[in-house]
C-alpha cells in the first residue's frame, strides 16, 4: 500500500473512539519497560483473556512476545502526560512516572483507572504487527474515567463537563450502578438519583461533595444526559459513576439513599416524569452494555451513542 492510502486507512481507523493503555514488563535484566497502545481489546471473560497489537518494529517486541508476563494499564483522564511519556523514546520512562511491581513481577502503573496482570496465552502473526493474547491473573479497577482517544487527539469526556453548561442554574446528579444496582434517594415519599445543584464551586466540586455526603468512593465516567427543565428554568447534567473494584459492596451512608435492583425500578414512585424515562433507557441499555447520551429538554430530545 502506498504512503497515501496508508494515512488514509490510519486516518479512517482513527475514527473509531479508544481508550489509552500503557502495556509494561521487563527485560532479560528484569529492566521495566512500556508502551503507549489503544490497540486494546479484551477477549473473553471465560477464560479470562485481553490482547494489544505490538508493532513488529518495537526494539522490546521480543521481550513481550516470549516473556511470560506483562501488564495492561488503561489511563485515567488525568494521565495524558503518562501516555506521552510511553509513545515517545524517552531514556528513562519509568523515572517519570509512579508505579510499582504486581505479584508477578510486572511494572503497574499509578492511578490508572484500571490494571490487568497477565500471562502471555498466545501470539499471533497479524502483517505488520503482532497480537499479543494475554491471560489475565489479576485485575483491579479505581473506577474513574479512562483517557479517550479520537482521531490523533485526547478526549475527556468527564472533565470537559464544564463546556456543557449552559445555564445559571445548573444540578448534577450521580448515575452510582454496580453490580445490576442503582443508589436512589427518597424524598418526601418520592425517589430521585443523588443530586446537588452547582453553587460556587465547579461541577467537579459539587460532585465531590455529593460523593462525601453518600460516603461513597464513586467516581464520574461520562455525561449521561443532559437537558433543560424550561419550566423551571434549570438544567440538568447526569453523570454515569462507577465503584472501584474493591468497594462494590459499599452501601450509601446518607439516611435517605439505598441501593435499588434495576429490575425494580419500574414500581418506584419516579414523579419527574424525564427521570422516570431516562432511568428506563438505562435499564434497557445496562441489559446489553451499550450507552448512550441524551441531549434536550423535559419533553423530547435526541440520543446519541456513546460508548459500548
Amino acid at each position: 500500500m502506498d504512503i497515501d492510502k496508508r494515512r488514509q486507512l490510519r486516518d479512517a481507523f482513527g475514527a473509531f473512539m479508544t481508550g489509552v493503555t500503557v502495556v509494561t514488563s521487563v527485560d532479560d535484566t528484569g529492566k521495566p519497560i512500556g508502551f503507549t497502545a489503544n490497540s486494546f481489546t479484551s477477549v473473553s471473560l471465560d477464560p479470562a483473556l485481553l490482547l494489544v497489537n505490538i508493532d513488529k518494529r518495537s526494539a522490546n517486541l521480543a521481550h513481550f512476545t516470549e516473556g511470560s508476563h506483562f501488564a495492561v494499564n488503561i489511563l485515567s483522564e488525568q494521565q495524558k502526560e503518562t501516555s506521552n511519556i510511553f509513545a515517545q523514546k524517552v531514556e528513562d520512562r519509568f523515572a517519570l512516572v509512579k508505579w510499582r511491581n504486581s505479584d508477578a513481577g510486572v511494572p503497574l502503573i499509578d492511578d490508572s483507572s484500571a490494571w490487568f496482570e497477565c500471562e502471555r496465552h498466545q501470539v499471533v502473526d497479524a502483517g505488520d504487527h503482532l497480537i499479543l493474547i494475554g491471560k489475565i491473573t489479576a485485575f483491579d479497577s479505581c473506577g474513574t474515567a479512562g483517557l479517550g482517544y479520537y482521531r490523533g487527539a485526547y478526549f475527556t469526556p468527564y472533565q470537559n463537563a464544564e463546556s456543557l453548561i449552559t445555564s445559571p442554574k445548573v444540578m448534577v446528579s450521580a448515575l452510582i450502578e454496580c453490580n445490576g444496582s442503582v443508589v436512589m434517594v427518597k424524598e418526601n415519599g418520592r425517589y430521585n438519583l443523588p443530586s446537588r445543584p452547582v453553587a460556587d464551586g465547579s461541577v467537579s466540586d459539587t460532585l465531590g461533595g455529593l460523593m462525601q455526603k453518600l460516603a461513597m468512593p464513586a467516581h464520574p465516567g461520562f455525561v449521561y444526559s443532559i437537558y433543560d427543565d424550561r419550566q423551571q428554568h434549570l438544567q440538568h447534567i447526569v453523570f454515569l459513576c462507577a465503584l472501584p473494584t474493591d468497594a462494590q459492596h459499599a452501601n450509601p451512608q446518607a439516611d435517605n439513599a439505598q441501593w435499588f435492583p434495576l429490575d425494580q425500578l419500574a414500581t418506584l414512585p419516579i414523579e419527574d416524569a424525564a427521570l422516570k424515562s431516562m432511568m428506563n433507557r438505562f435499564v434497557r441499555e445496562n441489559a446489553v452494555g451499550n450507552y448512550s447520551i441524551y441531549y434536550g429538554d423535559e419533553n423530547s430530545g435526541s440520543v446519541k451513542q456513546f460508548a459500548s
